[in-house]
């Protein structure tokens, strides 16, 4: 495009890099959820200001920071110049732009007003990962006092405890019960430590192999959803996600079996994904939504009574979107409350087990201090 602009012609072509060079971006180089929920809310304020498609996704590859963000959004400015839709050329990228963004694209396209729905797909986008980097967020405090404790702990067993035991071979007293304990909790980590590594690393490589056969992944994704905190946090995600994304398709006039075809390529969780594919062959046949989803049973209630309000009135993408709310306030504040009680729980647990450590390590000492006075 620059050389047409130019009015050049070019003679020869050659690779710029080559191909095991990855010292720069590639086709590989894949977009960051700020960076493109940064270019979609530009791209929105573009076109709403009036500006061809052509300039708008040439100002956005101008303002971009990173260089592999200006070479996707000059390569779509390309292909739209050369006559393909915005949709078509953002086909070429399916790591970049999930199915939910070309669809709103497409049907923004088909509408005739790509601003708008850029806009509501920026505040899609946005509200979609800020969802999971509040749970992700939540969570790390809690990790981080973990990691640190089992460290603690592992290097008091490993080296503190042995030191002084030596000393008490060396009086050759007879040792409290659990400075014994500790003594033979010390050996077994010293002496098996590296094994139950080896150990925990092999069955961590085993379970991702399990996980790659359909069947053993659907089963535990349902025993996942079962479990009694972590389930509701994963099924409150997924289903948010879920939600959020028929609603603001469905209002944007996609169909609703591609919207559900979309909607279920969003969910992490295979027992769900099941039961939209489910619900999918239902609706096909006539069915209600609200009774296809239901019929699963994977769903919560609160979303299936949502949509059956919102079939019943005529205006299901609202309903949607008023469910897809509830559920991403009500799955917040469950990760939040239930990092507020992990935390002093976690400090409450690795204090006692320092102080049984301290205890084992000081009650002969205190013995032998008896004794000497």
């Amino acid at each position: 495009a620059l050389l047409r602009d130019r009015g050049l012609t070019p003679l020869e072509l050659g690779a710029l890099q080559s191909a095991g060079d990855t010292a720069g971006p590639s086709r590989s180089a894949r977009l960051r959820t700020m960076e493109l929920t940064l270019a979609t809310r530009q791209l929105a304020s573009l076109l709403l200001a009036r500006l061809p498609l052509e300039r708008a996704l040439s100002s956005v590859a101008e303002q971009a920071e990173r260089r592999a963000v200006r070479e996707r959004f000059a390569a779509i400015r390309s292909d739209v110049v050369a006559g393909q839709t915005l949709s078509q050329a953002l086909e070429k990228y399916p790591r970049d732009f999930p199915e939910v963004y070309r669809a709103l694209v497409a049907a923004g396209e088909q509408s005739g007003d790509l601003g708008l729905v850029m806009s509501r797909l920026a505040d899609y986008v946005e509200a979609r990962s800020n969802l999971s980097q509040k749970v992700i967020l939540a969570f790390t405090y809690p990790i981080i006092v973990t990691l640190v404790a089992i460290t603690v702990i592992i290097a008091m067993l490993t080296y503190v405890v042995p030191q002084v035991v030596g000393v008490f071979e060396e009086t050759q007293q007879e040792l409290p019960g659990l400075t014994v304990g500790m003594i033979a909790l010390s050996d077994f980590v010293r002496d098996y430590g590296l094994w139950m590594l080896v150990a925990l690393v092999l069955g961590l490589v085993g379970f991702r192999l399990a996980m790659r056969s359909p069947t053993a992944r659907l089963a535990f994704h349902a025993r996942l959803l079962d479990f009694p905190v972590i389930g509701r946090l994963v099924r409150g995600m997924n289903t948010a996600r879920f939600a959020s994304t028929l609603g603001i398709l469905t209002s944007a006039g996609v169909p609703l079996i591609r919207a559900l075809e979309a909607g279920a390529r969003t969910l992490s969780n295979d027992a769900l994904k099941f039961n939209v594919e489910d619900a999918i062959s239902r609706v096909r046949e006539g069915a209600p939504l609200a009774r296809a989803l239901g019929a699963g049973k994977q769903f919560p209630p609160m979303l299936v009574h949502m949509i059956a309000s919102g079939e019943a009135t005529g205006d299901l993408s609202e309903m949607l979107e008023r469910a897809a709310t509830t559920l991403s306030m009500e799955t917040e504040r469950r990760a939040l409350a239930l990092t507020s009680i992990l935390e002093p729980l976690l400090i409450l647990v690795m204090g006692i087990i320092v102080l049984l450590i301290v205890l084992a390590v000081m009650l002969p000492i205190i013995e032998i201090n008896q004794l000497v006075a």
